[in-house]
């Protein structure tokens, strides 16, 4: 008995496959730039964004996009998930390797046929997703490649969004502030950390959109001394804080934000809320394009530390957007940090302060860079919700 193979249904990538060709001429540009012979990218995140394919083929092995000058771009990838990136990428030049002690092989390979088994390599050294064993694999496959760190090109470039991105960008958000809204209408006595997020869920499915699930943090009481706590069967009582972190999602995309609320009083929760709104409001007075990122987190460092906190303010005060919510090797508000913010960048702005008693509170609000400042792209107030 002879059987017959359907073709497989097209899943498709989100945008136009002209879009991706574009972000892939702004990688080669910057390429020439960096004097790069050859880019193997690596991270999940800027994967999608250059194929459209979301990665999860490669939660434990390296899927380098690997781009050359005058080369058609190549998807090297795990064979098991070949007919998903076919179905789900714009790339059409795929080579599929078996085990994991193939990649480096396949990878030489390729590089040796474009002749550039001794030419300058980029590696994402400080991103996800490529191991330290996998670099001296393709090293001892190419003795003479001089490897160069390009752990931050392609984010710079994927920092500054187009018209598409951003309109993706403001709909993952319009799910967020339904997300903020139902958090805040179904706080009461009693209520469970979970039964909050499924009330969420279901609103904002309701809605027809969704939610980044993985980073969906909701904590009452007690537990908002944990940083990223994830939903438990914990209930609030009155007279207790309540914290929430979380974005609606797009195509990939998230827009997150940071949201707290008290049932009844609790004056540490008010008084820490207070000094974050008034930390995160001089950060996004400072934000516009062609200022440092180092000088929007000073803005807001400089607030905290005016009020005998400065302990209470342990992390950055930004961080850069887009694809899977944010990444390594991203543009980060950090002291020392010397990026300048371009129009069109979107950022996260969490200003999240630890009280005397361990508990973390905070605000945030998620903005787009202009020349004349920051639009701030959510519809709720970054106040504390009391009720």
């Amino acid at each position: 008995m002879s059987t017959t193979s359907s073709p497989i249904p097209f899943t498709g990538y989100p945008f136009p496959k002209s879009e991706y060709q574009k972000r892939q001429e702004n990688v080669l540009k910057a390429m020439e730039r960096a004097k790069l012979d050859a880019l193997l990218v690596t991270a999940h995140h800027h994967l999608r964004y250059l194929t459209g394919y979301n990665g999860q083929g490669g939660y434990f092995r390296p899927f380098p996009l690997i781009l050359a000058p005058g080369r058609a771009p190549t998807y090297v990838v795990r064979e098991y998930d070949e007919l998903a990136v076919r179905a789900e990428s714009c790339i059409e030049n795929i080579i599929p390797y078996t085990h994991q002690v193939d990649f480096a092989k396949v990878c030489g390979d390729l590089l040796r046929q474009y002749g550039l088994q001794a030419g300058t390599i980029g590696l994402q050294l400080g991103c996800w997703n490529l191991a330290p064993a996998d670099v001296s694999a393709l090293q001892a496959q190419l003795p003479e490649m001089k490897v160069a760190d390009a752990t931050r090109l392609v984010p710079s470039l994927m920092a500054v969004k187009s018209e598409l991105e951003l309109q993706v960008m403001r709909d993952a958000m319009a799910m967020t502030d339904v997300a903020v809204r139902t958090f805040q209408t179904s706080l009461r006595d009693g209520i469970s950390e979970v039964e909050i997020a499924r009330i969420i869920a279901e609103e904002v499915s309701r809605a027809g959109g969704e939610l980044w699930t993985s980073s969906t943090n909701i904590l009452f009481g007690e537990r908002t001394k944990l940083p990223h706590g994830l939903p438990t069967r914990h209930s609030i009582k009155n007279n207790e804080p309540a914290f929430m972190e979380i974005g609606g999602a797009k195509y990939g995309y998230a827009s997150g934000i940071v949201r707290c609320a008290v049932l009844g009083r609790h004056p540490e929760t008010e008084a820490l809320h207070a000094l974050s709104v008034e930390a995160l409001e001089a950060a996004l007075t400072a934000i516009k394009s062609g200022v440092t990122a180092e000088s929007v987190d000073a803005a807001a460092r400089n607030v905290v530390e005016r009020s005998k906190r400065s302990r209470a303010f342990r992390h950055r005060t930004g961080y850069q957007t887009g694809i899977h919510w944010g990444g390594r090797g991203n543009l980060s508000l950090e002291p020392g940090a010397k990026d300048i913010l371009e129009a069109g960048m979107t950022l996260h702005m969490p200003v999240i302060l630890f009280g005397e008693s361990g508990r973390l509170i905070g605000c945030s609000e998620q903005v787009l860079v202009t020349d004349r400042g920051a639009e701030i792209l959510g519809n709720t107030q970054h106040t504390l919700f009391c009720k």
